[in-house]
């Protein structure tokens, strides 16, 4: 694994409650259309920056935003959707100084044999969200 590690959604609830910087990496039709995690009760906001496009095109400034947003001291939790593009982000991150996490699950989940996301992730974990 060439990040920190993987979080259920949980323990990234308690990872930023310590101090960690949650970085939704979905894209911005995700965050209009499915809702964003809300982590306000911890006296914090996601920070968003896109991993990629609604087109697959990878964010070639993914690091330069991150590095506005977040200074490489604070550890940085990661969410997307089902816990894969984040995985990528948190490599990504760890490449450029971060410690950083992935969260398991994602914002969504696993889709079920209908191909909804019921199973699992933050939503479903009831975490907050709106």
């Amino acid at each position: 694994m060439s990040y920190a590690g993987d979080l259920t959604p949980a323990q990234a609830w308690e990872k930023i409650e310590t101090g960690a910087v949650l970085v939704d990496v979905r894209t911005a039709g995700e965050w209009t259309h499915i809702g964003i995690p809300d982590i306000s009760a911890l006296g914090s906001d996601p920070v968003f920056i896109a991993w990629s496009f609604a087109t697959g095109e990878l964010n070639p400034d993914f690091l330069t935003q991150l590095g506005a947003a977040v200074g490489p001291q604070t550890p940085v939790v990661l969410l997307c959707r089902s816990g894969a593009r984040s995985v990528a982000a948190a490599q990504a991150a760890t490449a450029g100084g971060y410690t950083a996490f992935n969260v398991l699950e994602g914002f969504e989940g696993a889709p079920d044999t209908y191909g909804d996301r019921v199973i699992n992730g933050w939503k479903n974990r009831h975490l907050p969200w709106k």
